[in-house]
């Protein structure tokens, strides 16, 4: 039993290490795209906003961190608050279809059995404003963001 417990101790505080490393180069990487200039063309840069849950009403603070990566492709960085305190990162990359201004896109992403398996997006962007769905099997709600 006390094996299970130190080890199970050991691998919790090596997830919160390497949580709490990927939050400062995420923090970092995302103040410094806030400073430059924001795209006039894409939905390449930071983003700000909240998330919320259909199913139970939890909600909190979200930024995201996009670059393009080929024509249709882009790749969105998550960092998701939980109760003021926790905080999450994740990376999903988009397939997006651009008509004029507006940049819809759809993903799915495994994000691990711990945050809930399998998640599908579904949303549109324009240059200032991004809205997007989420659905897993145990929850579903929306990403509301703006550029800071």
């Amino acid at each position: 039993m006390l094996h299970y417990v130190t080890r199970t101790v050991l691998l919790l505080s090596l997830s919160f290490a390497f949580l709490a490393a990927g939050c400062s180069t995420f923090n970092r990487d995302w103040q410094r795209a806030a400073a430059e200039p924001i795209s006039t063309r894409d939905m390449e840069g930071p983003w700000q906003g909240t998330w919320m849950s259909d199913v139970n009403g939890h909600n909190d603070r979200l930024r995201c961190l996009i670059s393009k990566k080929a024509d249709q492709t882009y790749q969105a960085r998550f960092h998701a608050k939980y109760r003021k305190v926790l905080s999450f990162g994740y990376t999903v990359v988009f397939d997006v279809q651009k008509t004029n201004d507006l940049f819809k896109f759809r993903s799915e992403a495994d994000l691990g059995w711990l945050a809930g398996g399998r998640y599908y997006y579904e949303g549109q962007a324009t240059l200032t404003n991004f809205f997007s769905t989420y659905r897993s099997k145990y929850d579903h709600g929306t990403f509301k963001m703006t550029r800071p």
